[in-house]
């Protein structure tokens, strides 16, 4: 009995970071996007539709890329693509929607994600998570939670409450809106 009280009162290493080997693991959606294989924590995924009608909305910045109406409820879907900076993704048989649900302050948002074509749920054990590299990635650093491990390849987890930060999305677009209003009222030379 002394052995584990002693055991547990462990000093904890420099740094504050403890590695856990016996961690459950925890379960993620995949998907492909531009190639890359990435995933999101299955708790926040409340389903996946066909990519279907979308209606667009002007003066959306690029990556909204409209929205849909699911059940009654207007649903922004989000090209992660060019969210990531990249190209808007290319509509094919595969495309889907994601609607995953984003906590903000004290109220939820259903958002949808446009990816390539979704793949699976894994269970990838805590252990096999390394944290985001802190450069060299295709992507903004704090958009990845980190780098899960699966037979000897990289998935991205991504940290979807930063990717669909509601407030950084909804700044991104009344920036967009002004810079329309500004070009629209300049006079052409």
């Amino acid at each position: 009995m002394a052995q584990i009280a002693s055991s547990a009162a462990a000093p904890v290493p420099a740094g504050g970071a403890v590695a856990v080997h016996d961690a459950p693991s925890q379960q993620y959606l995949t998907f492909s996007l531009g190639g890359e294989m990435f995933a999101v924590g299955i708790l926040n995924v409340k389903e996946i539709i066909e990519y279907g009608h979308l209606t667009e909305i002007p003066m959306m910045p690029g990556f909204i890329r409209g929205v849909i109406n699911l059940r009654g409820s207007v649903v922004p879907v989000i090209d992660l693509s060019a969210r990531f900076g990249g190209k808007t993704t290319e509509v094919s048989r595969r495309t889907c929607i994601v609607i995953v649900e984003v906590a903000d302050d004290d109220t939820r948002h259903d958002i949808g994600i446009m990816v390539d074509a979704v793949s699976e749920v894994l269970d990838i054990p805590a252990s096999e998570i390394e944290p985001p590299p802190s450069f060299g990635a295709k992507i903004r650093a704090d958009f990845i939670f980190g780098m899960g491990k699966i037979a000897g390849k990289f998935v991205i987890i991504l940290n979807i409450g930063k990717v669909l930060s509601v407030d950084e999305i909804a700044m991104l677009t009344s920036t967009e809106g002004l810079s329309a209003d500004i070009a629209a009222s300049t006079p052409p030379s």
